[in-house]
C-alpha cells in the first residue's frame, strides 16, 4: 500500500509543526520540507479543519500545532486524506470472480489491521525522542543546480586554493 502525496505531506507538516515551538509560515514549511508551496497551503487548510493545526492570518500570523493536535492519531489523518475505500474495486469493471473470491475480504482485513496499528500512534508521539530535535535542525534545502550549469567539483573543499 502506498500513501498518496498529500497524505505524506500532511504527516510531515504535522510533525514539523508539532516539534516547532513557534508559528511558522507556509513558506517556511514549504522551504524546510522541500515541498511545493501551493500544495503545502492546501494541506495546511485540511489539517486545520481536522484540528491538527491552527492558522492565524495577518502579518504576525502563521501555522502552529493545535493544542489537541498531539492526541490525533496517524490513523485518523490517513482516513481523512486517503478515505476509507476498499483496497481494490471489484465493481469497476465488475470482476467475474466476485461471488466466490476471498481476496477482497482478506485485503479489507489487512487494511483494517494497518489502520488499527496507526490508530495507536499519535502525532505527538511521532516527535518524541530524537525526532523532535532533528526536525528543528532542518534548514532550507540546498539550492537545486541550474540545468546546463557545470557540476561543482566535489574533490576539492569549497574555498580551497588551486
Amino acid at each position: 500500500m502506498k500513501l498518496n502525496r498529500s497524505t505524506d505531506m500532511a504527516l510531515r507538516i504535522a510533525m514539523l509543526a508539532a516539534a516547532h515551538p513557534r508559528r511558522m509560515t507556509v513558506d517556511e514549511l514549504s522551504g524546510q520540507l522541500d515541498l511545493p508551496r501551493n500544495h503545502v497551503a492546501k494541506v495546511v487548510q485540511r489539517l486545520q479543519r481536522l484540528g491538527v493545526l491552527v492558522t492565524i492570518r495577518g502579518r504576525s500570523g502563521g501555522v502552529a500545532f493545535a493544542p489537541g493536535g498531539a492526541t490525533v492519531t496517524v490513523g485518523h489523518v490517513l482516513r481523512a486524506f486517503e478515505g476509507d475505500d476498499e483496497v481494490v474495486s471489484c465493481d469497476e469493471p465488475v470482476c467475474t470472480l466476485r461471488t466466490a473470491c476471498r481476496l477482497r475480504g482478506e485485503l479489507r482485513r489487512a487494511r483494517d489491521a494497518f489502520l488499527a496499528v496507526l490508530d495507536g500512534v499519535t502525532l505527538g508521539g511521532l516527535v518524541d525522542g530524537p525526532t523532535g530535535p532533528m526536525l528543528l535542525a532542518l534548514g532550507p534545502p540546498a539550492p537545486r543546480p541550474t540545468p546546463g550549469a557545470p557540476a561543482p567539483d566535489l574533490r576539492r573543499p569549497v574555498g580551497s586554493e588551486v
